[in-house]
């Protein structure tokens, strides 16, 4: 569950862009709202104990000239300011009924600069071939129907544009060997994703590396199951637009963990993989073997 203070930087972040966006100042912002520009700097900065009362977000963003998805999520975010000991809204993200921007972590992943991600059984999400998500949403049988199923796949599909965008993030990912040995849809799919693999880590914002058998006990045994590690941009000030975030997935949702001493742990966590783990060259020689073990070369 994500901190009440993360929630509001990102409502208050989102806030200022569209205004930006707008060519406004928070002082001429101030005066169609017919608000104090201290104000506007408060919501803006999501500082503690700012109201985000709808008709004050609802008249913003008209004023900014934002879309209706924009409004949207800035509404469901506000309304989880005010959401007291109630469950988060984001925490059961695999209910169909859940907007198509389906939850906190991807508006965060598409805000990041730096996206680390550990995995044990699977291909990451961002960097899955069409047939290979397909796969993995079949299981368990029986949790989710056909029409959800195709629902997630091309929400999933989706979200590899933020790799190819200008500024995109640099994604940096470790996966245990025991990914290069899992079978997901028989070899021809496992083919294709080696292939496809292998090709996106042509490009320099992408980097895949191997964990092998041979490096013995990891740090990725204490955190015993995939995480990721979100870093954020700086403004033209310098200062972090959102502090550093740790992710855990889970089948019916999801753990935010933004303290300092959770994300530090992760990070320390990653920091032993990532000496453990082999280098890219030979990391992709690795996935090459894999690939030609596939077709019996």
């Amino acid at each position: 569950m994500v901190g009440s203070a993360l929630v509001r930087r990102s409502i208050g972040r989102r806030l200022g862009i569209l205004r930006r966006a707008a060519n406004l100042t928070q002082e001429q912002a101030a005066e169609h709202l017919q608000k104090g520009r201290a104000t506007i700097a408060r919501m803006e900065d999501g500082t503690e104990g700012v109201r985000f009362r709808d008709i004050d977000v609802k008249a913003m963003c008209e004023l900014y000239g934002a879309e209706q998805a924009d409004l949207d999520l800035l509404l469901a975010l506000t309304a989880e300011t005010r959401n007291g000991r109630k469950k988060s809204w984001w925490h059961d993200y695999t209910e169909t009924e859940l907007p198509q921007f389906f939850g906190l972590y991807v508006s965060l992943e598409d805000s990041a600069e730096m996206i680390r991600q550990y995995e044990v059984e699977l291909i990451p999400g961002l960097l899955q071939t069409r047939a290979y998500a397909e796969q993995v949403h079949q299981v368990p049988k029986g949790y989710v129907d056909q029409a959800e199923r195709e629902r997630r796949v091309t929400v999933r599909l989706a979200r590899q544009s933020l790799l190819s965008r200008p500024r995109a993030p640099h994604l940096s990912v470790i996966l245990n060997e025991a990914v290069l040995h899992r079978l997901v849809g028989g070899a021809d799919v496992m083919a294709e994703q080696f292939k496809y693999l292998l090709d996106v880590t042509q490009r320099g914002n992408i980097s895949v590396r191997v964990l092998p058998f041979a490096a013995g006990i990891h740090g990725g045994m204490a955190a015993s199951t995939p995480f990721s590690l979100l870093d954020f941009p700086t403004d033209p000030v310098g200062e972090v637009l959102e502090p550093p975030l740790a992710y855990v997935d889970t089948l019916t949702g999801a753990l935010y963990l933004n303290k300092p001493d959770e994300s530090s742990a992760y990070r320390l966590v990653w920091e032993d993989l990532d000496d453990r783990a082999i280098d890219e060259a030979a990391s992709k020689k690795m996935i090459t073997t894999a690939l030609e073990e596939l077709s019996g070369d």
